[in-house]
């Protein structure tokens, strides 16, 4: 396959004459951008667990974890490994070759925890995934001892631009998050980054993300759009519609055309009848639920897979 030359001198003005394209003739081009990259016609069913929920110190606004916020969920105990591969198991029978696993800390502490959770990393590595954890703040120590058991990929969100991100947690600064990345780079750990859409961020704010994920060569990028979760602090946000969702995803494959994106949470909220044309600039997408959210059956993600002429990713042998 013959690649152009990709483009390195994007700019905010030129990122925005690409966001004003018409809603179709931008999907069309960003396909043209992923099949220049990708095989177009493969998709990745991903699938988030969360190994332990609730109860975190963060003050993220978005988030139905944070003890912050008076949600309706509570915090649970870490799970065990046995049940956790029986939940990979039955992801892989369903067509899934990524399994993210979740854990509501601020950040990694070398106990007890964190031996149970490399314990189960290397369960679901077993059975042929590719592991993915999001555990919050880590050091270069912890991530040399995921990548020891095996793990794929390690998912620490930028959330949104350097200068939107107070507005939405203070607890974390944005430079804690480029150090947990700078810590996951001293391995062979590929990274998963993104944001989430639709906290009241402007597009100013969408393009400077694309830009700076851009500059940090980010391995895979999933795209979040904002499910707004009663008893929390952005519960009456409902700012996102479907065209702004599907051209947000066109942005990040022009800005990124060589890199993994994702659809993931509240895709189904968001993007309603217009989820299959997200396929079209994107690698993959989530089924069954985001953490303390429901989300599309894999069942019938896989029937609108098929119904657009692709193909599932298929899980590598053991």
């Amino acid at each position: 396959m013959t690649h152009t030359a990709i483009r390195s001198n994007w700019t905010i003005e030129a990122i925005r004459e690409v966001y004003d394209r018409p809603l179709l003739e931008l999907v069309r081009q960003a396909a043209d951008v992923h099949r220049e990259h990708f095989d177009p016609a493969e998709v990745q069913v991903c699938q988030l667990v969360s190994i332990k929920t609730g109860g975190c110190p963060e003050d993220c606004g978005y988030c139905s974890q944070s003890v912050h916020n008076d949600s309706s969920v509570k915090p649970e105990p870490l799970m065990g490994r046995d049940e956790v591969v029986r939940i990979a198991k039955r992801a892989k029978r369903n067509g899934v070759t990524r399994l993210c696993l979740g854990a509501a800390w601020r950040e990694v502490k070398d106990n007890n925890q964190f031996e149970r959770v490399l314990d189960i990393v290397r369960g679901v590595n077993d059975e042929g995934l590719e592991v993915c954890a999001t555990l919050g703040m880590l050091d270069a120590d912890q991530a040399a001892k995921l990548e020891a058991a095996g793990l794929y990929a390690y998912n620490h969100n930028l959330d949104t631009s350097a200068e939107y991100y107070e507005t939405i947690i203070t607890t974390r600064t944005f430079q804690d998050r480029l150090d947990t990345i700078d810590a996951v780079r001293t391995t062979d750990v590929t990274v998963c980054s993104g944001g989430i859409i639709g906290m009241g961020e402007s597009d100013e704010d969408i393009i400077d993300l694309a830009l700076t994920l851009r500059a940090m060569e980010i391995d895979s990028i999933p795209v979040n759009f904002l499910n707004s979760i009663p008893q929390t602090p952005f519960e009456t946000k409902r700012e996102l519609t479907p065209q702004r969702c599907l051209k947000t995803l066109c942005l990040f494959r022009f800005v990124n055309p060589n890199k993994e994106i994702r659809v993931a949470g509240g895709r189904e909220v968001n993007l309603r009848s217009l989820q299959p044309l997200s396929l079209y600039p994107a690698n993959s997408m989530f089924v069954n639920g985001y953490l303390t959210t429901t989300g599309q059956d894999a069942t019938d993600a896989h029937q609108m897979i098929r119904d657009l002429g692709f193909e599932l990713d298929q899980p590598a042998a053991i």
